[in-house]
């Protein structure tokens, strides 16, 4: 899958006509919310982005992917329409793996994700983490306990993901609300604590490696439980 955010509905449209024409899944949105509120259900495997966006502008979405563990790692071709070369060097330092200048042609457009794709695919390839006797494999979002596999919702797997990329590191309820649910989230912190009870329970005796931190939230060790 990959996500179109851009403004100009005929260039939106006419982007995501090509990219579905050249055989691959794709999405269109008009501004930073709609592409935010998609992210919440599926993430893309590469995001085109518009820096002339209305409201939150392409720049800031760049800089929220790259900030969040769960979203760092996929890849952003940012589309610009200014001459100067100000919003591009700012992007790519920011971590956007490659721009295309407006007016930009279909068959560049094609090119460039293609180029990126074939990239980041090599990166991502056997991206596996393990832990105690849990493996998470990210590509194939795939969780086993033990060779057992282990079916988890979206949020738990984004939950256990973070734990595991960041043994023994402590995390707040609301850091966790943050980077999980995303920023826009009004629940509270007791959806976190729902969450960690039904990823303990699937993981059986290894869900005592997520511990609580009393007064504080969650991390993921294997040392003694003292703190809860």
């Amino acid at each position: 899958m990959i996500y179109c955010v851009e403004d100009d509905n005929s260039i939106r449209d006419l982007m995501v006509y090509t990219l579905k024409a050249g055989g691959m899944e794709a999405m269109g949105f008009p501004n930073a919310g709609e592409f935010w509120a998609a992210m919440k259900n599926e993430q893309p495997e590469l995001i085109l982005l518009d820096i002339m966006l209305p409201g939150e502008d392409g720049l800031s979405v760049l800089n929220r992917l790259k900030n969040s563990p769960l979203t760092e790692d996929i890849p952003v071709i940012l589309a610009t329409a200014k001459s100067t070369e100000f919003d591009k060097v700012v992007g790519l330092d920011n971590g956007a793996d490659d721009y295309l200048a407006k007016p930009f042609g279909m068959m560049e457009m094609m090119s460039r994700v293609k180029a990126v794709l074939r990239r980041t695919v090599k990166k991502q390839q056997g991206k596996i983490l393990n832990y105690g006797d849990i493996r998470l494999d990210t590509s194939r979002h795939i969780v086993t306990v033990n060779g057992a596999e282990v079916i988890l919702t979206l949020k738990e797997f984004e939950l256990l993901k973070l734990f595991m990329e960041n043994p023994s590191i402590v995390f707040t309820r609301d850091q966790l609300l943050s980077t999980v649910w995303g920023t826009d989230y009004m629940g509270e912190t007791r959806t976190v604590d729902v969450h960690i009870g039904t990823l303990r329970t699937k993981l059986g005796k290894n869900g005592a490696l997520i511990k609580t931190v009393r007064g504080v939230g969650y991390r993921m060790d294997n040392a003694v439980q003292l703190d809860s």
